[in-house]
């Protein structure tokens, strides 16, 4: 079927943009954004959009974590004919100046949580490394992503009229953007045919210094022994990047929370080790603000999964009491927490993703907890 895309170039089969190169159910393009309030580190923003062309499925999420509170929209759409929008109900994603400028917009809506938001990237974009993985001789990951840092402008309206006003010297961001074949997570407790988690730890950072960004992703079966492993020193947006910033090897000392209900990271060190041989110790303490993503389907919620189809369009919203022992052992650990961290003498923020799963060598302690 023939979109408005179908008249720029860079197609890449023999057909239009709105097909795949596979009919594999899996692949999944996505997008997300994150966005903090440095000055407090309480105040947390994420939102995001999934395109699923075999499924004929687009869904979307957005939220904020704001005062003890969890403020959650979540939407599904019929993907065609319009599947050359990043649009679903009220939330749209605005792509402005390719690899810098993107608008983010929800428009009023029964939550009463609506935003206009430009995400502005700093730093050069870190392309990961690619993701490929078999199970049982079945291709379950073949997927493309790269993430980036930056800084937010504009404003976020709560439930009940309360403004918030982002200006870029305090609101620092994250995005990234993925395609291709990807597992799909199931973490609900009662779901019949709940994901299997091996022994692992997972930990996923993008951070940003006055003079460079960083990326850091790993996930080992033991210490040193990766599943996968990505990341790089980023400079400034347009510089040439350099190969030798990229990451080979990391070392870490996690200290978690001992009295809490869901895995939760205190601080940590790790040793980063480049393709150039340089090696750099980057030391971050999280602060108050997380966002948990079971919001935005991952994982699912309620057994809403990321790609099921709820018809022509589905909206609905919710309020999260953080403070909610009970419920929040439903939520899990998986999440974007704000970190503020130093490096090279100098001083950064950013967000981390963590879980540790049962029978890895190190951190037992938290183990006993949901790692997703």
């Amino acid at each position: 079927m023939l979109t408005g895309r179908d008249d720029h170039l860079g197609h890449q089969i023999p057909s239009t943009f709105d097909h795949v190169y596979t009919s594999d159910p899996m692949w999944t393009e996505r997008l997300w954004f994150t966005i903090e309030d440095i000055r407090t580190g309480t105040t947390l923003f994420d939102c995001g959009l999934g395109q699923y062309p075999n499924k004929n499925v687009q869904d979307a999420f957005a939220g904020v974590t704001f005062a003890g509170k969890q403020y959650n929209v979540r939407m599904s759409r019929a993907l065609r004919p319009e599947s050359d929008k990043a649009k679903v109900g009220p939330l749209s994603f605005h792509l402005l100046e390719g690899m810098k400028r993107h608008r983010l917009l929800l428009e009023e809506n029964p939550s009463g949580l609506s935003f206009d938001i430009e995400w502005e990237g700093k730093f050069n974009p870190h392309e990961e490394e690619h993701h490929y993985r078999r199970r049982a001789g079945k291709v379950v990951e073949d997927l493309c992503r790269y993430s980036q840092v930056g800084r937010a402008r504009g404003r976020i309206t709560l439930p009940g009229g309360k403004t918030l006003i982002l200006t870029p010297d305090y609101w620092f961001a994250q995005r990234d953007h993925s395609w291709g074949i990807r597992t799909e997570l199931r973490t609900e407790a009662d779901d019949p045919q709940k994901t299997y988690l091996p022994p692992y730890l997972y930990n996923w950072i993008a951070a940003q210094f006055p003079s460079c960004g960083l990326h850091v992703f790993f996930n080992e079966r033991a210490p040193r022994s990766y599943m996968f492993l990505s990341g790089e020193i980023l400079k400034p947006l347009g510089e040439k990047p350099d190969r030798g910033l990229r990451l080979v090897g990391v070392d870490h000392e996690l200290v978690w929370e001992k009295e809490t209900i869901n895995q939760t990271l205190l601080q940590g060190e790790l040793i980063l080790t480049f393709e150039n041989g340089t090696v750099k110790t980057f030391r971050f303490r999280t602060l108050p603000g997380r966002y948990y993503l079971r919001s935005g389907l991952y994982g699912a919620w309620k057994g809403w999964y990321h790609g099921d189809y709820k018809g022509p369009y589905y909206f609905e919203h919710d309020v999260w009491d953080l403070s909610d022992h009970t419920f929040m052992k439903r939520i899990g650990t998986f999440s974007d927490h704000v970190i503020v961290c130093e490096m090279d003498g100098e001083v950064g923020y950013g967000v981390i993703e963590y879980g540790v799963t049962k029978g890895y060598p190190r951190y037992q302690e938290v183990q006993h907890l949901p790692p997703f």
